[in-house]
């Protein structure tokens, strides 16, 4: 179905939430992208469900069944255009909260991406290929830039300096792994390769050891 068409049937099934009184009745909210959408309910889950199932029919509509469920967000996860939301505890002291972070599936991509661009076969000018790096992680990290954070984006990072610095070792056929020419600090300060942790933290040196 196109972007269009989407948008046209998304609008109508949430037209008719709103004349029907769905809201109140299942004290619940829609959150919806596209055609991608999540009912929050307070006990009505069930009922929510079954009501959407029929108004799809009637609009000659039918849910993707892999990826409808009802989730209790205090017990179970569940995965939202590209965020993973449910419980989560804090680091110290075992308290939950409901909240949200980058899919694993999400934070894949992106370390496909980096590895793609990062290839021998790259045989652009640094310049180029740490400008199209820096975008490519600049665009990420605008999405992805709500909910628990710390822990994912030092995944990317090291995952980054992983990659940048074996680029620049065998483009420059540097002995060794290359730490020593090609260093955190360096491929973080000097080469001026975005750091995902430096936006979020006071610390400059989050990703450098």
């Amino acid at each position: 179905m196109s972007p269009l068409l989407a948008n046209i049937y998304m609008n109508r099934f949430l037209k008719h939430w709103r004349l029907t009184g769905r809201g109140e009745a299942f004290r619940a909210h829609v959150v919806s992208y596209a055609d991608d959408f999540v009912i929050l309910s307070h006990g009505h889950a069930e009922e929510a469900l079954a009501w959407t199932k029929a108004v799809m029919t009637k609009l000659g509509l039918t849910l993707n069944e892999a990826k409808t469920s009802v989730k209790n967000a205090r017990e179970e996860s569940f995965g939202f255009l590209g965020y993973t939301l449910g419980p989560r505890h804090f680091p110290a002291g075992g308290r939950w909260y409901l909240g949200a972070s980058p899919s694993k599936k999400s934070v894949r991509r992106i370390r496909t991406k980096v590895s793609e661009l990062l290839t021998p076969g790259n045989k652009g000018t640094w310049p180029e290929v740490q400008a199209r790096l820096n975008r490519l992680l600049g665009g990420w990290s605008a999405y992805f830039s709500h909910g628990a954070l710390a822990s994912v984006y030092r995944a990317v990072d090291d995952h980054v300096y992983d990659r940048v610095r074996n680029f620049l070792r065998k483009r420059h056929k540097a002995p060794g792994r290359g730490t020593t020419r090609f260093s955190c600090e360096h491929v973080y300060t000097e080469l001026s390769v975005l750091c995902l942790c430096r936006g979020r933290e006071r610390s400059p040196a989050c990703a450098l050891r």
